[in-house]
């Protein structure tokens, strides 16, 4: 799951059917990449699923990898392992500014 910020970025503001139109995907599927953490879309108070631009980008992450052939929990592990490059790279860049 992807770790975010309250940023701009991480916001969500799609509704699902939006979402999937923007990604070129079937909602359902959709639901599956969520159920199995590929990623967690905000909630409205009734339940509603929020995508973000961040979320957005994770499904275009999610269909390239499935263009190279990996399954779902291949996506998982390449998505984890990016999520932490991307906090390593942070705590590097602080500690270079000390």
């Amino acid at each position: 799951m992807s770790t975010r910020s309250a940023t701009r970025s991480s916001q969500g503001v799609f509704a699902i059917s939006v979402a999937a139109d923007m990604v070129s995907m079937e909602i359902q599927n959709l639901r599956v990449y969520e159920r199995r953490g590929l990623l967690a879309p905000d909630r409205t108070e009734g339940g509603t699923r929020l995508y973000s631009p961040d979320d957005i980008e994770r499904l275009h992450r999610i269909r390239e990898l499935l263009a190279e052939g990996l399954n779902l929990a291949g996506i998982a592990h390449v998505l984890s392992l990016e999520d932490r490059v991307q906090v390593l790279e942070a705590q590097v860049a602080r500690l270079r500014r000390r």
